[in-house]
């Protein structure tokens, strides 16, 4: 019997950050598809969609929050879970990508884990994923279909502009390696000069900077320290001293992800920053934040991403066509 198909967008949500989804729906104008979730005694994950699947444009979305493990396997269980239920495509949505730093050996005998989640998602029935500012856009490559590499960069840059108009700013990279996204901050915010720490590591003591000095012009600057993610906070709050020590008039820290794991508040607020800036891509929830704190909303841009996807329309002419 001839007829078109009609197509039909569902959105469904995990546990780990359900206000997330919640708020990406009321911008696409839609409902989260309900769902039965919840852990057995020894700690296995069960997932029910309570709604006819079949034939549907599936997004995911889950934020992978601690603990990071029982989050990606929810995820990857609901992918599952869809897939058996003859879901026609499924796009996972994972604002942070889980095990993202892991995307290299450095040394012998070391997982390379970003790759292994890809496979995972791969291996689930996942046709594409959507993620926000990757830890390194090689990560990309590591999953055999599309990707959508998102950058939080506009959002945060409005911002800054917005609210420090008028002062000299300086773009400062906390490590030689986020220079180019420094350069990308620089042209945003209208020709800004950047600035870089130089530092060295141990290898064998992880999330601890041994020494650093700045590179480039700060004297007397409003320094704004740009990073992809915030852990512990010991490099960023160490960044933010190191460049008042050099004379920065003052130093805001603008990131896209707040991991805030351990003392990380408690250093961001003592780091002596005018402002900390942070998306939702994670939950931060009201005891690790504080009242330079400024967190903004992830859900416009990913409810534009999922709408584009959907109707087979541009991602990339979100970002003027640099995404």
């Amino acid at each position: 019997m001839p007829g078109t198909p009609k197509k039909n967008l569902m959105l469904f949500g995990g546990r780990a950050y359900p206000e997330l989804t919640e708020e990406v729906a009321k911008h696409l104008n839609v409902t989260v598809t309900p769902q039965q979730a919840y852990d057995f005694a020894n700690g296995e994950i069960f997932v029910r969609f309570e709604e006819s699947v079949r034939g549907c444009d599936a997004f995911v979305i889950q934020s992978h929050t601690s603990p990071i493990n029982q989050w990606l396997m929810e995820q990857l269980i609901m992918v599952d879970a869809l897939k058996r239920a003859s879901a026609k495509r499924i796009t996972v949505i994972m604002p942070f990508y889980p095990y993202s730093r892991q995307d290299k050996k450095h040394r012998g005998r070391e997982p390379i884990s970003a790759r292994l989640v890809a496979d995972l998602f791969k291996t689930a029935g996942a046709d594409r994923l959507v993620s926000v500012d990757l830890h390194t856009a090689q990560i990309q490559g590591f999953f055999d279909g599309p990707v959508d590499h998102l950058w939080a960069m506009p959002l945060l840059a409005d911002h800054i502009r917005g609210k420090y108009a008028g002062h000299d700013i300086t773009v400062v990279s906390p490590d030689s390696g986020r220079t180019k996204l420094a350069e990308k901050w620089a042209d945003t915010l209208g020709g800004a000069p950047i600035a870089f720490i130089h530092k060295t590591r141990d290898p064998l003591r992880p999330n601890e900077v041994v020494s650093n000095r700045v590179v480039g012009k700060v004297e007397g600057r409003l320094c704004i320290v740009i990073d992809d993610m915030v852990d512990t906070g010991g490099t960023i709050a160490g960044a933010v001293k190191q460049l008042l020590n050099e004379g920065a008039a003052d130093v805001v820290i603008a990131a896209t992800h707040g991991i805030l794991s351990g003392p990380a508040t408690q250093r961001l607020q003592d780091s002596g920053a005018r402002e900390v800036v942070f998306t939702d891509t994670l939950p931060i929830p009201a005891e690790k934040r504080f009242p330079n704190m400024t967190v903004l909303s992830i859900a416009p841009l990913l409810a534009r991403v999922i709408q584009e996807v959907f109707e087979d329309g541009s991602v990339t002419s979100l970002f003027d066509g640099n995404a």
